[in-house]
């Protein structure tokens, strides 16, 4: 008895462990009953988990009606306490089985402040559950949840029409809103829709059927997830791909390279291609804890052996070589922001798609969406919680698809690269047409030759300050010491360059980003040709000159902060200008309305109080001879 007992447990265990996991978002109104459903689900699932366990010791199990209602009861107090405590300001998730399959449900708060917090728990979800209070119809909230559950490529969607018992169970009130729905799920690519009437609180069609709504012969809520197609069954059908996490070598007679299956099918003696760089091979071995596979399908983590040796590193994808990845560094893409400071274009950030991270830059955000209608409107940053569509720009290519084909492989987050916080996430939607045309063209005379022609090494002094720190006249005594000892050079002033190539930008965050950006790439393609450039800007963010330090190698760049108090800076006031910002005729002015970030590590800073012009200019002299930068280059 005890030895058939055991093997009935070990079989249930074998079978729970064996179900497929469904992810699901649960999106509605304030007060449309989410945490009650959700109890519902909670508390019925595991009733029907303990009928199970129990069985195995009893033919029968006497439930309590009353003892029901009141353990039911207790579970809605406990997810109400939560909701008052703003737990679920949050993404709450909560994991649940019946003897069908796993689920985890993504409680999303409803307010359109949290947008960003919506976008996290819908991004993995398989389908969605969009709650509506039968009294109350089709909302505005409803209809920005279901833009965003289209935005974000969920196409199975149930309409969980609660409160019927409110309404009298009225089958024409279910229907007027199920039409409603689906006419206006139709318009923003909303098809598989499903429409189901509940009581969460009673639990009609949750778990059990009912024949209170007449004329309702469709599925349970239950009953829909326990069929719906999953996201990893459905990305079983698609081409192959495995992102690779990382490079496995136990032994010198060993290398294989691991990672999740983010999409097909692949066996053994399949070709293969690695990309970005298109080297192609052939499969060899699908290893895993249990042994060799014939062959592994979507979600599985394995390792893989090939039959040449390639350089594969992490964030490399290994796909069907007659069904390859995109290979592109520019795109347009749909970003969610969620920093705190607004994303601004020509602000470099880092992207992380699968295993790979590289510095992006925004290059130009083209709109961002209308939350309620995504209907475009014209904008120059994003804000916290805001959605817009931007082309990004990488340092380098990388391998993807887009985001609607395969999410694993399209989805990417953005970090900030000073505090390392996600701000950012996204969705490329293609890469852009001049990142597959244009390629770097390879030319015989480089920096290098030209640097030895000029006998110097390409160098850019990058001089930044207040307004009336004495970045110009700095910058200018230091052209003049270098003409005289014959080193060819170019001063780019803030003031010059804002009469031709900046002519466009005015004072704005992302104007000043933008002319930050422009310029940096000019100094990049002259030091290119082996010229010492002078940049004098006041850049005031960190952000910026951190990209524009990004674009050189490192003994290239060296940041000079040019300092004096704002006190200072003020009294000398050479243009009047912090004259007219205190009066409020000048807006965005540095040190005034809008930030200076000073530099936390530049390779010097020059005080404009302590020293003369003369003096200043000395040390920044003095720098470039003990660095060895204004002698000529080592010969190759």
């Amino acid at each position: 008895m005890l030895k058939d007992l055991g093997d009935d447990i070990e079989a249930l265990i074998h079978a729970h462990n064996s179900k497929t996991l469904v992810r699901f978002v649960m999106c509605g109104s304030v007060d449309d009953g989410k945490s009650t459903l959700i109890g519902r689900l909670l508390y019925e699932s595991g009733s029907l988990l303990a009928d199970q366990l129990a069985g195995l010791e009893s033919e029968s199990r006497a439930v309590g009606t009353q003892g029901d209602d009141l353990d039911f009861a207790l579970l809605l107090d406990g997810l109400a306490a939560e909701r008052e405590q703003g737990i679920t300001i949050d993404v709450a998730y909560r994991h649940f089985s019946t003897s069908a399959r796993h689920f985890i449900v993504a409680d999303t708060p409803g307010h359109e402040q949290y947008t960003r917090n919506m976008v996290t728990g819908a991004s993995t979800a398989d389908c969605a559950v969009i709650l509506i209070d039968a009294r109350k119809g089709i909302l505005r909230q409803t209809r920005r949840h279901s833009h965003l559950v289209a935005l974000l490529g969920i196409r199975d969607v149930v309409l969980a029409v609660n409160k019927m018992d409110l309404v009298g169970y009225s089958e024409n009130r279910f229907n007027e809103i199920a039409e409603e729905y689906r006419a206006f799920g139709a318009q923003i690519g909303l098809e598989r829709v499903v429409c189901i009437p509940v009581s969460a609180l009673r639990g009609d069609n949750v778990f059990h059927g009912s024949d209170a709504v007449p004329g309702y012969n469709g599925p349970t809520l239950m009953g829909y997830l326990e069929s719906v197609e999953v996201d990893q069954e459905r990305m079983q059908s698609s081409p192959f791909r495995m992102p690779v996490q990382w490079v496995n070598r136990p032994d010198l007679d060993f290398r294989g390279y691991a990672g999740t299956i983010a999409g097909g099918v692949v066996r053994p003696q399949d070709e293969v291609v690695v990309a970005p760089s298109g080297r192609r091979t052939r499969v060899e071995r699908i290893v895993t804890h249990e042994g060799d596979q014939e062959f592994a399908v979507a979600g599985q983590s394995v390792t893989l052996t090939l039959a040449d040796e390639l350089d594969v590193t992490r964030g490399d994808v290994i796909a069907h070589s007659h069904q390859p990845p995109g290979v592109a560094d520019q795109f347009d893409a749909t970003i969610v922001w969620m920093g705190d400071d607004p994303m601004l274009r020509g602000r470099s950030y880092l992207m992380q798609l699968g295993g790979r991270t590289v510095p992006a830059t925004i290059n130009p955000l083209k709109h961002k969406l209308n939350v309620d209608t995504m209907a475009p409107m014209a904008a120059t940053k994003l804000e916290l919680n805001e959605i817009g569509v931007c082309d990004l720009e990488l340092s380098k290519p990388i391998a993807f698809d887009p985001y609607v084909e395969n999410r694993d492989t399209g989805g990417f987050i953005l970090i900030d690269r000073i505090t390392n916080n996600t701000v950012g996430a996204g969705m490329i939607r293609r890469a852009l047409r001049r990142s597959q045309n244009v390629r770097w063209q390879a030319l015989t005379v480089d920096k290098h030759e030209r640097a030895r022609q000029l006998h110097q090494q390409p160098t850019v002094l990058w001089l930044t300050g207040l307004p009336g720190s004495g970045k110009s006249t700095l910058a200018n005594l230091v052209e003049v010491e270098l003409h005289r000892r014959g080193h060819l050079t170019y001063l780019l002033d803030g003031d010059n360059v804002r009469h031709g190539l900046n002519v466009d930008l005015g004072f704005t965050p992302s104007d000043r980003a933008e002319n930050i950006r422009r310029v940096a790439e000019v100094a990049h393609l002259m030091v290119d040709a082996g010229l010492i450039v002078i940049v004098s800007f006041i850049s005031p963010f960190r952000a910026e000159r951190r990209m524009a330090r990004s674009l050189f190698e490192t003994e290239e760049f060296l940041e000079i902060h040019v300092h004096a108090p704002l006190a200072v800076a003020e009294e000398r006031d050479p243009k009047g200008l912090y004259r007219k910002a205190r009066q409020g005729d000048l807006v965005n002015f540095t040190g005034i309305d809008s930030p200076y970030e000073e530099p936390e590590s530049p390779e010097l800073r020059i005080d404009t109080t302590a020293l003369t012009p003369a003096d200043g200019a000395r040390q920044l002299i003095e720098l470039l001879e003990s660095s060895g930068r204004l002698a000529p280059p080592p010969q190759k």
